[in-house]
């Protein structure tokens, strides 16, 4: 075995019968090889131990075997890797009478020997005619269909088999034979790692596939489809870390964690259980004593480096690390003064294997060698047994340094740390200091810790403003979800008693309880009211302003007219630094107004300020929605690709934290419907509308099903579309939402409408938003709503006007800095250009039009978008000319218009139609049809019908 490999142990490794954590960080390694396969190529998995190769091996080859004939198999084991030619009786034995009769005497006999064992067959004797006669042998079974060979574990093969399936993979060429093998590696780098030569034995056509670490994310829904989904978040972002993303390591650590009856305390690492401890054990006996504790003194620090063991004791730091490098158990890097572990694992089975006393002793080392305070308090923790004010002081003093250096998830463990060090009757006491940690955890995106352990300071009866703040962190925890905790609220009240302070915080949760819940934004903007007149009595400038900025929020949406004064309130001095950045502050109350008043330049000056000081102070759900808040910006700027990014950037956080997940999606998918995939659009919308129904957050519902409407619409789904978007206007008319600029839905309706055939439904919509859009003077909203408005009058056949107005709000948006509306309207114009009625043969498609579409489109990288304007054009060029109808030799003492009307008449064209595609009104259609009568001598239009049908007859 190389050194530094991590041998796998049979007994727990990964069932045969278990394939549905392929699917699971999988999708891209997987679809690669199903693609390679598939066109007739080899593939080479490769990757560390416990990667999960054998699983999608195994999937690879059950989903290939249902249309290949012959399918060999062979797995080795390292324990059998010394017997010749076991491999090749695996994979040919089965087989052997089936081919035996195609290979010349010698091969047959040389194979028979080497798979039977009945004579004496060695590389060295039989060299020659054994490789061409496993290339036959593969040739024979070839000839009766396609063959899949599957090999596991290829670096255990033993060397005979290795070498003869070299031998013929190198040869096979156009004959229709694919391996499918897996191999373990330790480094990814493609220019002389393991594999090398592996590949160098596979076919020409191999591609070789890593399989790399999971994310955090994808740990959470592999340990959540095997069942441990109890487990916080906090405690999955530590599982993720100790395993290195190997899916197998991960799955144990989270068995361990659920058969175990007490979690790890903060600070300390995760429990390895005994079955990952057995995977370095072995190298770690090889280690002196001494040197051993140097490595548990290095896998209890933060960032051990050679100097800091030096300074805890570690006189032969240099030559124990060398020692432990040699053994793999260190990762060497010349440049990185760092010692580093070769895997999180070592470190943490190590740490996990060493007595209490040994590990305490490694602490209390570190706590004076370590130079940053913070590390110093942590070390100083877990060196102490019991209570002692003096560390608890240390411990807390230390939380808020890390607050203010912008990490607030460690502010929360030396927080839990510190409450545990705190005597019962001390001042601050054990509970304040926790109800304090958990605020940090919030702040930190660790919704589950922070409820765990609100819920464990309300178990006991506490102080009124302990109770009141832990209930505090029990709603915030429950996000969009705060309909789940319904129960918490009579209860705060009832603690709070006639404590303004605490009342304050009480209704300023209400406030979003009214908005979220019942989706009644009057409400909310009366409990924000109540909470900031309360707050101000109190003197809590920071609920002051949170309360304010609720207020302006709601106001700013409904349409009020306070809003402005409110924003203005909000930003008063004095100020408070966290609130003036947080996603419910003041700042983010102003950045929607800015929005919703078409100042995007300063819009996005404003959120960028915001994510940049809220990723300063680690304040991680805030950068969640600021990541949103400007992919927004950039979308209607005309920004599609950057607004991706950045919307995509902004779902992976939400996911990986479980923050926010429903408000991201709905973002990503507005992006990906203008930049990106329509069908994922449509699938990222659809999730959004899930997670908000669940979540019943009434709020954001109206927004996911707005999102789904739009990506409905650009998938060509009109019907969808209105289904969608009828669904947000009854929304919204419940909440009390007027202001069109929240949602900017309403053209997408109108537009959904006319294309379903309902254009005087369409006008509705249109009549009732510009009369809201102008007294808010919604600029770009009414823009929108005029190129709406174009479509319903060419649908009516008022061309002329529906060209100046498409051109009118072309220009308008253009001014506004909208550049994706602006192509819409574009892409509009060629469209009604290109259809214009009366259009003289051979006088084109309006090619010119379509090309400033896509100009303008492809300037926005609004690749969907350009993606339909090419099949427009490509419609219209391979559209014959109409021909001019036949007119009936009764009509031929008519003039020009009266044989035009006559004839679209015998087409079945009603009045409406006829005006639409001849460019006039429909009161000029009736005038001249009423001259056709009496030119004709007939009296209906059914008499016209019957002259055409008349000549159709002779």
């Amino acid at each position: 075995m190389r050194r530094g490999a991590v041998t796998v142990r049979r007994d727990f490794a990964e069932s045969a019968g278990r394939r549905s954590d392929l699917v699971i960080g999988r999708e891209e390694s997987f679809g690669a090889a199903r693609e390679q396969l598939a066109r007739g190529g080899s593939v080479l998995l490769h990757g560390p131990a416990g990667i999960g190769k054998s699983t999608v091996l195994r999937t690879l080859a059950a989903e290939h075997a249902r249309t290949t004939p012959t399918v060999l198999r062979c797995s080795a084991t390292e324990s059998e890797s010394h017997l010749p030619f076991l491999a090749l009786a695996d994979l040919l034995g089965v087989v052997l009478d089936q081919v035996s009769d195609a290979l010349p005497a010698a091969q047959r006999t040389a194979l028979e020997s080497a798979l039977t064992g009945r004579g004496e067959s060695t590389l060295q004797r039989d060299g020659l005619a054994l490789r061409l006669a496993v290339l036959s042998a593969l040739r024979a079974l070839a000839a009766e269909g396609p063959v899949l060979v599957v090999a596991d574990d290829l670096q255990w093969l033993d060397p005979a088999s290795a070498e003869l399936l070299g031998f013929a993979a190198r040869r096979l060429g156009d004959t229709p034979v694919r391996l499918l093998c897996a191999v373990r590696t330790e480094e990814p780098r493609a220019e002389g790692a393991e594999y090398d030569r592996h590949l160098r034995a596979s076919p020409p056509d191999t591609r070789a596939v890593r399989l790399g670490p999971l994310t955090r994310a994808q740990v959470s829904a592999l340990l959540d489809e095997r069942g441990y989904s109890g487990l916080p978040r906090s405690t999955v972002r530590d599982i993720h870390r100790t395993s290195g993303g190997n899916p197998l390591f991960a799955l144990e650590l989270g068995r361990a964690l659920a058969e175990s009856p007490t979690p790890p305390r903060p600070g300390e690492p995760l429990p390895v259980p005994t079955s990952l401890r057995a995977l370095v054990l072995t190298r770690l006996e090889m280690l002196s004593d001494e040197a051993r504790r140097t490595l548990l003194v290095a896998s209890a620090g933060a960032r051990p480096t050679p100097a800091l063991l030096h300074a805890a004791g570690r006189e032969n730091a240099e030559a124990e690390t060398a020692q432990a490098a040699t053994l793999g158990l260190l990762a060497t890097d010349p440049e990185e003064p760092a010692v580093r572990f070769a895997h999180p694992l070592i470190s943490a089975a190590l740490y996990a294997e060493a007595p209490a006393p040994e590990r305490r002793a490694a602490h209390a080392a570190l706590s004076t060698a370590a130079s940053d305070p913070i590390e110093r308090a942590r070390h100083l923790a877990l060196a102490t047994t019991g209570t002692d004010p003096e560390v608890a002081a240390r411990l807390a003093e230390a939380a808020a340094l890390a607050r203010d250096r912008g990490a607030p998830s460690v502010a929360a463990s030396l927080g839990l740390l510190a409450a545990r060090h705190t005597p019962p009757d001390s001042v601050p006491g054990p509970d304040e200091r926790r109800v304090t940690a958990a605020e940090d955890a919030i702040t930190a995106g660790e919704p589950d810790l922070a409820r765990d352990v609100a819920r464990e300071v309300l178990t006991r009866a506490g102080a009124p403003g302990e109770r009141v703040r832990a209930w505090m962190v029990v709603i915030e925890a429950a996000g969009q979800a705060i309909g789940d905790v319904d129960a918490a609220f009579p209860q705060a009240l009832a603690d709070a008693g006639d404590d303004p302070r605490l009342l304050a915080l009480v209704h300023y949760q209400l406030a979003w309880r009214s908005l979220v819940v019942q989706g009644d934004f009057a409400q909310g903007r009366e409990e924000a009211a109540h909470a900031a007149r309360l707050a101000a009595e109190a003197g809590d400038r920071r609920t002051e302003l949170l309360a304010l900025a609720f207020q302006a929020q709601a106001e700013t949406l409904m349409g009020h007219p306070g809003a402005p004064a409110t924003i203005g309130r909000a930003l008063a001095e004095p100020q408070d630094a966290r609130v003036a950045c947080h996603h419910n502050g003041a700042g983010s109350s102003r950045f929607r107004w800015l929005v919703m008043n078409d100042r995007l330049a300063e819009a996005r000056t404003a959120v960028t300020g915001l994510l940049r000081e809220v990723r300063r102070r680690g304040m991680a759900e805030s950068e969640v929605h600021y990541l949103r808040f400007l992919a927004e910006t950039e979308l209607h700027s005309g920004h599609c690709g950057r607004a991706l990014e950045l919307a995509r950037e902004s779902l992976t956080l939400a996911r990986d934290a479980g923050i926010g997940e429903g408000a991201g999606a709905m973002q990503a998918a507005l992006a990906e419907a203008a930049g990106g995939d329509v069908r994922r659009a449509v699938t990222l919308a659809r999730e959004a509308v899930r997670r908000t129904e669940e979540d019943g957050d009434a709020v954001y519902l109206s927004r996911a099903l707005a999102a789904l409407g739009h990506a409905s619409l650009v998938a060509g789904d009109a019907e969808g579309a209105v289904r969608a978007l009828c669904r947000v206007r009854e929304l919204e008319a419940g909440a009390g939402i007027t202001d069109p600029a929240r949602g900017r839905w309403q053209g997408d309706l109108a537009e959904a409408l006319v294309r379903t055939g309902a254009p005087a439904e369409a006008l509705d919509v249109i009549e009732v938003t510009r009369a809201h859009a102008l007294r808010l003077g919604r600029g770009s909203v009414l823009a929108v709503l005029d190129r709406a408005e174009a479509l319903v009058r060419a649908a009516r056949g008022e061309h002329r006007s529906a060209l100046t107005r498409l051109a009118s709000a072309r220009e308008r948006l253009a001014g506004l800095g909208y550049g994706l509306e602006e192509a819409r309207a574009a892409f509009a114009l060629a469209e009604l250009r290109a259809e214009r009625p009366g259009r003289a043969p051979g006088a084109g498609t309006g090619t010119g039009s379509y090309d400033e579409a896509a100009r303008l489109f492809r300037r926005c990288r609004a690749l969907p978008w350009l993606r339909q304007v090419e099949a427009a054009v490509a419609a219209r060029s391979a559209e014959p000319l109409p021909a001019p109808p036949a007119v009936p030799d009764a009509l031929a003492g008519l003039a020009s218009m009266e044989r035009q009307v006559a004839a679209l008449v015998m087409e079945g064209a009603t009045n409406r139609e006829i005006a639409g595609r001849l460019f006039v009104s429909v009161k000029t259609v009736e005038a001249t049809l009423t001259r056709v009568y009496r030119k004709l001598g007939i009296r209906s239009r059914v008499d016209i019908v019957r002259l055409a049908a008349g000549r159709r007859e002779e």
